[in-house]
């Protein structure tokens, strides 16, 4: 999973890029640029995106639509990252935008006519009723987690009410991974936004983990493993091939909600194939933020052993000494 640069991440830097957190989309296109060149060396983006995928992949970008319309993954962001799959000769059925929650997505403004002729999809979805059950009180989306596949097993659990349960999909002790991940996609691009969770962050490694599974609620118990044990089975370990850490808007608090009073603005993407060392240095920026707007005096280091686990799982390099951080700037 560290993938073709394993401790590498590049930062660039967007300086003006936003006006009232509305981000301009050819200022974001020219930042997934230099950040692609800064990690790849590659200038054009049809070579640089094709060091990981291939016109006969199918690539699934995966979002995070958790703050709907408030804090989302840009469309700006997604918009360059499929001008580069599309530069790098994948033809546009085989590219996914995909998260847990349809719903979601929708509202963060992932409709069909904003990306026409992209697949569109989420694991956790309403019927042609507009209702998340049938005529017969079933889930609609009860068949998109694969049963048939390799599971993540924690011995806790939690009890769902009916409201719940579509966001869930299944109680007990198991928690499935989406067939999206499982059947559809042989390549996985992710792009978290920058947010915290506490005095540590919630991106590449979550948005993968608890963007995949079924049944996540009660896996909060165990927050550190969870985030990061997923991330080592197949359907994830060996299709995430790129992250692009989308922080043109974040929050440093109330995360990973999307409360606006604790939005800023730091105009910066972060980039690798690496998410454990992207997540490190995600959470070095978001300590600092926090520092310095005096929500906590120094860094929360037992907020790091998801990436302790994670780099012991061989998911990436996980001291910051062996992390390569290159910063680029948007003129």
């Amino acid at each position: 999973m560290p993938g073709r640069y394993p401790g590498r991440v590049v930062r660039v830097s967007a300086p003006g890029a936003s006006t009232g957190g509305k981000i301009d989309g050819a200022k974001a296109a020219e930042a997934v640029r230099i950040g692609m060149t800064g990690l790849t060396g590659e200038s054009d983006m049809g070579r640089a995106f094709g060091q990981f995928v291939s016109p006969s992949d199918v690539v699934g970008i995966k979002i995070n639509p958790i703050g709907r319309g408030l804090l989302s993954t840009k469309t700006e962001v997604v918009d360059a990252i499929v001008a580069g799959l599309r530069a790098a000769g994948l033809p546009q059925a085989n590219i996914v935008i995909w998260d847990r929650r349809h719903f979601q997505m929708v509202e963060a403004g992932y409709t069909p006519e904003r990306f026409p002729g992209l697949e569109i999809i989420g694991t956790e979805h309403k019927g042609p009723n507009g209702d998340f059950y049938d005529d017969k009180g079933e889930l609609w989306a009860k068949e998109a987690i694969d049963r048939e596949a390799p599971f993540y097993f924690a011995d806790v659990e939690m009890k769902y009410n009916r409201e719940v349960l579509p966001m869930m999909l299944n109680e007990g002790r198991e928690s499935y991974f989406s067939r999206i991940v499982t059947r559809r996609l042989t390549k996985i691009i992710n792009v978290p936004i920058l947010k915290n969770s506490g005095t540590t962050v919630t991106l590449c490694l979550k948005n993968l983990s608890y963007g995949s599974l079924s049944n996540t609620s009660r896996l909060h118990k165990i927050w550190a493993e969870s985030v990061a044990e997923p991330c080592a089975f197949p359907a994830l370990r060996d299709k995430l091939v790129l992250n692009i850490v989308d922080g043109l808007q974040a929050c440093y608090d109330g995360g990973p909600g999307a409360n606006p009073k604790f939005f800023f603005d730091p105009n910066l993407l972060l980039v690798g194939t690496d998410p454990v060392a992207v997540d490190l240095i995600g959470h070095e920026l978001m300590t600092r933020e926090r520092i310095e707007r005096g929500l906590q005096q120094f860094e929360d280091k037992s907020r790091r052993r998801f990436l302790d686990i994670a780099a012991g799982l061989g998911l990436g390099v996980g001291r910051r000494e062996d992390i390569s951080l290159k910063e680029l700037s948007l003129a």
